[in-house]
Order: structure tokens, then C-alpha cells, then sequence
């Protein structure tokens, strides 16, 4: 067998974005001046990445999603247990749930401006309601998922309600709370970036994208800093899923694409 590294079919499909990107735009299938090449792109995010005052606005953009994302699963995981496990309590707050769900974040960005002001506040705020329901909702139906031999085993054992829930439902659960955090990292990244976008006021990769759009004259800095989200939120997803396969392996498919 060749010696050659396999590239992941990931990278490949990434990279097969960027050639029909880079050709598009030479070709002026769309306007190269505003969809500037990738090749024009990855240098100028390259470059930022040297400056201070960029990379402390990707790092306040990080810090937001991130205690968003804590935030979220502090919340999320209790409630999807408390949900998952209390039928009455379930019925009575699914509505409200299922009412709330929908609701983007985006939406709220207005409201929560004119409530909270421009500060980052705001924009944590708002992605720790977008990110709690894919939490929720999958800590909610893991419990469905829990083998009722377990829970009848540690009953016979004389285990509490409380005791079930951290010893049985929340280890059984606790894949499904990891896939939940993979999806709501995205979606927590988004709406701190959009806010930022809105607000103009905070500091953070949305506002560096918001300030270079002015005019059309820096289209390179708006993609490259659109490119930098994409690549931090595909990095996370590799991360999480990495950590996923490593902690909870046993949940894996045999025979699974690696």
C-alpha cells in the first residue's frame, strides 16, 4: 500500500469550495471586484491575523460564543433532564417550548438592542437562546433512549430519583448532550456575529465585517473575515467530533468512515 498521508474527504470537499470560488471569480461568472478569489482572500486573512486590533476582535468574538455555549449547557442539560424525566412537568412546558423554538435569534436582535444596549451582553444573551434548544432537545429525548433495565436495576438497588438521574440518565444521556453542544456551537457563532454586525458598537469579528463593508471598497477584509468564521466554526466541529469519538466510542457504528 502507498506511504501517501489520506486527506480527509472533509479538506477535500473545502478545497473544492475554494477552486469553483477562485474559478468563478476569474472568470467573471460574478463580479470579481465585490466576490474577490480565494486567492486573494486567504493572504488578507493571513495578514489580519498579524494585526492586534484584529485578532483581540476574534477574541472577543470567541469569549462570547463560548460563555454563551456554557451558559446554554448550564441551563439546557438540567431542564432536558428535569423535562425528560417528569411527564407532568413535560406537558406542562411543552407548549411554551415549542413556541419559543422557532423564534430566531436574528429576530430578537432589534428588541434586545433597544433592552440591553450595544454591549456584549447583548450578543451573549442572544446566543444562549439560540444555542439552548438543540441542548435541550437532545438531552430531553436521550431519556427516551435510556434501557429501562438500567433504571429498574438501580431502583432494585434502592437508588433515589436523584441518584437515577445523575448516575443513570445523565451518563446515558451525555452523548447525546455532546451532539447537541456540536450544533448549538454553530449556531451560538452566528448569532454573536450577527449581532455584532447589527449593534456596530461592540467590539468582535462581526463589527470588523460590518466597518470594512462600508462603500464596497474592502471586500477582501469583509470575505476574509467571513472565511475566519467558517474555518473557526469547521475547527470546533472537528474538535468536538473528535472528542465524541474518543469519549463515547462505544456509540460508534462498527465499520464507520474514520
Amino acid at each position: 500500500m502507498s506511504g501517501a498521508p489520506r486527506v480527509p474527504a472533509s479538506l477535500i470537499g473545502l478545497a473544492g469550495f475554494f477552486a469553483v470560488w477562485e474559478v468563478a471569480s476569474r472568470t467573471d461568472l460574478v463580479p470579481g471586484y465585490y466576490l474577490r478569489p480565494p486567492s486573494v482572500v486567504l493572504p488578507t486573512m493571513v495578514r489580519l491575523l498579524g494585526d492586534v486590533e484584529f485578532v483581540r476582535a476574534v477574541l472577543a468574538t470567541l469569549v462570547a460564543t463560548l460563555l454563551a455555549l456554557v451558559i446554554a449547557v448550564l441551563i439546557a442539560v438540567p431542564a432536558g433532564l428535569v423535562l425528560g424525566s417528569v411527564p407532568p412537568v413535560r406537558r406542562a412546558v411543552m407548549t411554551l417550548v415549542e413556541f419559543l423554538r422557532p423564534i430566531p435569534s436574528v429576530a430578537l436582535i432589534p428588541l434586545a438592542l433597544l433592552t440591553f444596549g450595544t454591549g456584549p451582553d447583548t450578543k451573549v444573551t442572544l446566543a444562549v437562546y439560540g444555542a439552548l434548544w438543540p441542548i435541550l432537545f437532545n438531552t430531553m429525548y436521550a431519556l427516551d433512549e435510556v434501557d429501562p433495565l438500567h433504571v429498574e436495576t438501580a431502583r432494585a438497588f434502592g437508588t433515589s430519583r436523584l441518584g437515577l438521574l445523575r448516575r443513570v440518565a445523565l451518563p446515558s444521556a451525555a452523548p447525546f448532550v455532546l451532539t447537541g453542544v456540536r450544533l448549538s456551537f454553530a449556531i451560538a457563532l452566528a448569532v454573536v456575529i450577527s449581532t455584532e454586525l447589527f449593534s456596530g458598537g461592540t467590539i468582535g469579528l462581526g463589527q470588523v465585517v460590518n466597518t470594512a463593508s462600508g462603500g464596497g471598497f474592502n471586500m477582501d477584509t469583509v470575505l476574509a473575515g467571513t472565511v475566519l468564521a467558517g474555518l473557526i466554526g469547521f475547527g470546533a466541529n472537528a474538535g468536538l467530533e473528535w472528542l465524541h469519538r474518543r469519549a463515547f466510542g462505544w456509540t460508534q457504528p462498527r465499520g464507520g468512515a474514520e
